[in-house]
């Protein structure tokens, strides 16, 4: 009955679902624990994220809203409403967008897609097997999974539009919105298998062995191999099977791919220039831990470098509509959750979350605080800022309950990883992809839980196996 209806009426009923959600949880009881700020705040972030959910308004749409009442109603100050807008990990997406529209134009971003697809383009999913397993292998020596993303983007970004897979024509599902998500997706996973393939991986290491759990990067890697591997063959072809591409087969692709490579020729100034930069870039990112680099700092030399020659222009820069958008609804859903956590929210869930499962057989606490962890994730938009505020709460329930340490601490962390594609901000890597038009974030929503229930159902049967074997 509701398809019957008209879209403009379809559409009405909507927002009034979305305003009485809203209202409901605005004024419904604060519970014991919290305070009221803490409350409307989850109040307009929930109905912000309900609102996407449903489809009743694009992502940047519900965000700037969500802005504007949080500001209004004197839920956060000012100061603190707009601070998103100031992170350079943030600003780091935005030059993402910008150094891949450069990798097209230079023509390398082509050229490295032609041998891809030479190589490996005789069906879809190969590709998609390829973008992940090219992931895997550059992971270990990239401690951000968002400068890493920077990396892979523009190269599969070169794959969909070299195989006539575009946004701006209408073909985005043709090849170009498999690709993406796969290489979404995959970037947990790569994350998850290497201590230094994440930021906050060796964080957590730390705070485990502060509680006598001593990791390190190969019983870590040993730890992950076997559930990792597992989902390296299962994601991308659930993907393909529950997003799939209209073109499943390309047995002609390599043939295509070669004689394109001849035409091109040989490879020519702005690849040079735009190769040097790319590699560059890669290597600061690489060694910015050790040399003390600032990674948005780096992605911004590297653009002022396509723009000193001629490879990204200003013309360029007015095209970009994506990356301010991205800049603008990522900030604002950042900043919501960074004050959930400060006001107390996130911590006051995790105890209540850890509270219910007291009193039952340590295989029971193990599964509940783990499947917990996992989607507690669609209130955080940071894997750090959630690892931080739950990590040491769920260990020292699960250790009170029986929960080996060193299974618990392990799996914590690979959730902190393999729980990052469930929403479209659940990781700043995921915001590059879904800022890229090829996927909309509704869709994120629904192919990411079911890639996270995936990875949650692997970890909880093969890789709790693996690890009571090994550890």
């Amino acid at each position: 009955m509701f398809k019957q209806l008209s879209k403009h009426t379809r559409q009405n009923l909507k927002y009034a679902t979305v305003l009485l959600f809203g209202l409901v949880v605005w004024f419904f009881p604060v519970p014991e624990g919290l305070t009221s700020q803490a409350w409307h705040l989850f109040a307009v972030f929930i109905t912000a994220i309900f609102a996407v959910i449903i489809e009743s308004m694009a992502i940047f749409t519900a965000s700037i809203i969500a802005l504007a009442v949080v500001v209004l109603t004197g839920t956060l100050t000012t100061q603190q409403a707009y601070s998103g807008f100031s992170q350079g990990f943030i600003l780091l997406i935005v030059v993402a967008f910008l150094i891949a529209r450069g990798v097209i134009k230079s023509g390398l971003g082509k050229r490295i897609a032609f041998l891809i697809i030479k190589k490996f383009g005789t069906s879809s999913l190969k590709l998609g097997y390829s973008v992940v397993a090219a992931d895997m292998f550059i992971s270990p020596a990239f401690p951000s999974n968002t400068a890493r993303s920077g990396v892979l983007f523009p190269i599969v970004n070169a794959l969909a539009a070299d195989s006539g897979s575009k946004v701006t024509d209408g073909t985005r599902k043709k090849l170009g919105a498999f690709l993406m998500m796969t290489s979404m997706a995959g970037i947990t996973l790569s994350s998850t298998l290497w201590l230094t393939a994440m930021a906050a991986n060796p964080a957590g290491a730390k705070m485990a062995k502060d509680v006598g759990v001593d990791i390190t990067f190969g019983s870590w890697a040993l730890a992950a191999s076997v559930p990792v591997l597992v989902l390296f063959i299962l994601v991308p072809w659930v993907i393909f099977k529950v997003y799939p591409p209209k073109i499943k087969e390309t047995p002609e692709a390599p043939r295509i791919a070669q004689e394109a490579l001849e035409k091109m020729g040989p490879v020519h100034r702005n690849e040079w220039i735009m190769g040097a930069t790319f590699i560059g870039m890669i290597i600061l990112w690489v060694m910015s831990g050790s040399w003390g680099l600032d990674k948005t700092a780096v992605a911004f030399l590297g653009l002022g470098i396509l723009m000193l020659t001629n490879i990204f222009t200003m013309e360029d820069l007015r095209g970009e509509g994506d990356a301010l958008g991205t800049l603008i609804w990522f900030a604002i859903l950042y900043t919501l959750s960074r004050y959930l956590n400060e006001f107390g929210f996130m911590g006051w869930l995790g105890d209540h979350i850890a509270q219910g499962v007291e009193g039952y057989p340590w295989p029971i606490v193990y599964i509940a605080l783990v499947v917990g962890y996992v989607f507690i994730h669609y209130f955080f938009v940071s894997q750090t800022a959630q690892m931080l505020a739950l990590f040491s709460v769920f260990l020292g329930v699960a250790v009170q309950s029986g929960v080996p340490a060193a299974l618990m601490a392990y799996m914590l962390l690979f959730a902190t990883n393999f729980n990052a594609v469930i929403t479209p901000q659940g990781s700043s890597a995921n915001v590059i992809y879904t800022g890229s038009g090829y996927i909309e974030p509704k869709e994120v929503y629904k192919v990411g839980g079911v890639v996270t229930l995936l990875n949650t159902a692997v970890f909880l049967t093969v890789g709790t196996a693996w690890m009571m074997l090994i550890l």
